[in-house]
């Protein structure tokens, strides 16, 4: 369905419609209308089967951010709208579901980090959620993707996947997810173990959800929040540490901003974290870009049903370059466990 009849079923007046972003999930709409603008996105159906259940969460969400003290909330969550009948989210004739949010003004976001003050800000902001997420009970947030960063399912899904697409095998991926499939259970064990507790979690902390603030240079939110559910936050600082520190050109892991990061993180979040923890940041900092590398290289041989791509070899040569980036993480996995210790409060 056109995106501008949906948008009026939120606000009757639409004077302009145009693309946002550039996720590699849903479809994403900045709407301009007589009185304030606003987000619309149509949710990925073959990534989240059941739209409803994101949509409870996030109204689960929002009536958590309601009922605290506003002064207490430091971070912007962004407030999902209602349209016109009063319900969260429209489905189309093709059983499509959209939403639509509360567009935080005069902000932006970032691809890379320019400095250490930036990135110690995108730990805080991580904390600041991790710790708006303490006040609610996992048990009331719905798994919206059951399998979401469990990379041992990730790895059973690979197997399958590399049975039939023999002739489109990369050797270089192949070979170093067989050499360090290891890792795969590191989080999964710990938290069947009792040692890692589930907690409610963002899911797609990467650095472009994090919005800054164009006058005073300070995030004012974190956005994206279709993966808000109950997990490990060990995930979202594996995933948040990966898209900040990866240095592109060389696909290198920058220590210095992973220790702003860090950083900033364990300032927000010092006093709830244990001792396990700590203990399972190296174990999180280099599963994420190993797994994701893993779902980039599945996709690739599975005709890239689920990222997006502009052309047909796009998703293994994300996933060349994430394994490229794990492999320098392994080699300096000794100054990140130093780093991580200096900061255990």
């Amino acid at each position: 369905m056109d995106p501008e009849v949906i948008a009026k079923q939120f606000a009757p007046f639409v004077e302009k419609l145009e693309a946002l972003g550039n996720g590699l999930i849903n479809d994403t709409y900045l709407v301009t209308t007589g009185q304030q603008p606003f987000v619309l996105q149509k949710i990925n159906r073959h990534v989240f089967q059941q739209p409803e259940l994101i949509m409870a969460n996030l109204a689960e969400l929002n009536r958590h951010v309601a009922g605290l003290n506003g002064s207490s909330v430091t971070l912007k969550i962004p407030e999902l709208l209602q349209t016109q009948a009063a319900a969260y989210y429209v489905v189309d004739e093709s059983d499509e579901y959209w939403r639509a949010w509360g567009y935080i003004a005069n902000t932006y976001c970032l691809e890379t980090l320019n400095n250490k003050m930036e990135a110690e800000q995108v730990g805080a902001a991580l904390g600041k959620f991790h710790r708006l997420g303490y006040g609610m009970a996992a048990g009331r947030f719905h798994d919206t993707l059951p399998g979401f960063h469990i990379a041992p399912c990730y790895y059973n899904h690979y197997q399958q996947v590399k049975a039939r697409t023999e002739a489109l095998e990369n050797a270089v991926c192949r070979d170093f997810i067989e050499r360090h499939r290891h890792i795969i259970n590191d989080l999964e064990d710990a938290k069947d173990r009792g040692l890692l507790k589930m907690r409610v979690t963002h899911g797609d902390p990467k650095l472009n959800n994090f919005l800054f603030d164009k006058v005073t240079s300070q995030i004012v939110s974190l956005i994206d929040l279709d993966t808000v559910k109950p997990g490990l936050i060990h995930y979202d600082i594996g995933d948040c540490l990966r898209s900040c520190c990866h240095i592109e050109s060389d696909d290198s892991f920058d220590l210095d901003i992973c220790k702003a990061v860090l950083t900033g993180y364990v300032n927000e979040m010092g006093a709830l974290l244990t001792r396990y923890d700590f203990n399972y940041f190296y174990s999180a900092i280099r599963l994420i870009p190993f797994e994701l590398g893993l779902r980039f290289y599945t996709d690739y041989l599975n005709g890239n049903l689920y990222f997006k791509v502009t052309e047909p070899e796009q998703n293994l040569i994300r996933s060349l370059k994430l394994f490229r980036l794990c492999k320098n993480i392994f080699n300096k996995n000794q100054i990140i466990n130093n780093i991580i210790n200096k900061l255990v409060v």
